[in-house]
Formats: C-alpha cells, sequence, structure tokens
C-alpha cells in the first residue's frame, strides 16, 4: 500500500517570492509521517510516545526538489515504506501537484524507547503494521492508490 495525504502549501510555507521555502518542506515530509503513522498504522504520534514509549526519530533525510510549487497549491504527498531493518526504516515520500512530481525525499528513522533514546528492533506487531507499506514488486510510488 502508499499512504497518500494533501496538504496545501500555505503562505507559511513559502518565501518572499511565494514558492515553497525549502525547510518548510521537511516540516511537511515530518506532517506526513505523523499523518501516516496516525490514519495509516492507526497509531498517533501522542498515543507511540505517551502509551508506548516509542519515537520515530530521524537519522537521515535526502531531499529532491524537482519542480517548484507556489502558495496555494495542493500537494499530494506519497509514502510508502522502502526498506525495513532491524531497528530503522527507510520511508520513500514524494509530493506532486498539477501533474508534475515536485519533491523527492528518502527518510530513514528508527524505532527507539523514548525512556533510554536507544534503538529497538521492529519486530511482531511493529513490523506489521509497517510492511503493510512496502510496495509490491511490480509497483511504484507513482502507481499507487491507497489513500488516507
Amino acid at each position: 500500500m502508499i499512504f497518500h495525504k494533501d496538504k496545501l502549501l500555505r503562505f507559511a510555507h513559502c518565501d518572499l517570492a511565494g514558492i515553497g521555502f525549502y525547510p518548510r518542506y521537511v516540516e511537511l515530509i515530518n506532517e506526513v509521517v505523523e499523518d501516516w503513522c496516525a490514519q495509516g498504522l492507526g497509531v498517533s504520534y501522542r498515543e507511540l510516545h505517551e502509551t508506548h514509549g516509542l519515537g520515530l526519530p530521524a537519522v537521515r533525510l535526502e531531499i529532491d526538489y524537482l519542480a517548484p510549487s507556489r502558495c496555494g497549491d495542493v500537494l499530494n504527498f506519497a509514502l510508502a515504506v522502502e526498506r525495513i531493518g532491524r531497528s530503522s526504516m527507510t520511508l520513500d515520500v514524494r509530493a506532486r501537484a498539477d501533474g508534475s512530481e515536485r519533491l523527492r525525499a528518502r527518510l530513514t528513522v528508527v524505532l527507539a524507547s523514548l525512556k533510554d533514546l536507544r534503538a529497538r528492533p521492529i519486530e511482531g506487531d511493529w513490523r506489521a503494521r509497517f510492511a503493510r507499506y512496502l510496495p509490491a514488486p511490480e509497483s511504484s510510488v507513482e502507481a499507487g492508490t491507497v489513500s488516507a
């Protein structure tokens, strides 16, 4: 499956020229990951933190800015799990608007205990939840149709 989320590019996300400002895209990507947890995985960040004592801190982020977006554009973000390791996973996040790809990002996050800030193995129910977003071999983020 692929998780989709529309995000409005607001005035607060833009530079003086009215174009999406690159650090605000990092915030939007984080919002999409948070939305994925709540709507795609069934556990909000608050529940993940307060009930389970876990977090998903980013340890690596690569972004390609492919085309500019302007204030008022609605960006459709698509998130898929590219890889699940022992305690980390790589997420493929892309944004499109008006038929063109605007952004591609690869984000590596670690399942970590908030108590001792150490990585925890991704196993059991957590692995099953994350694995639902590993694309089938013949699909890709662009071809996905799962929305939330």
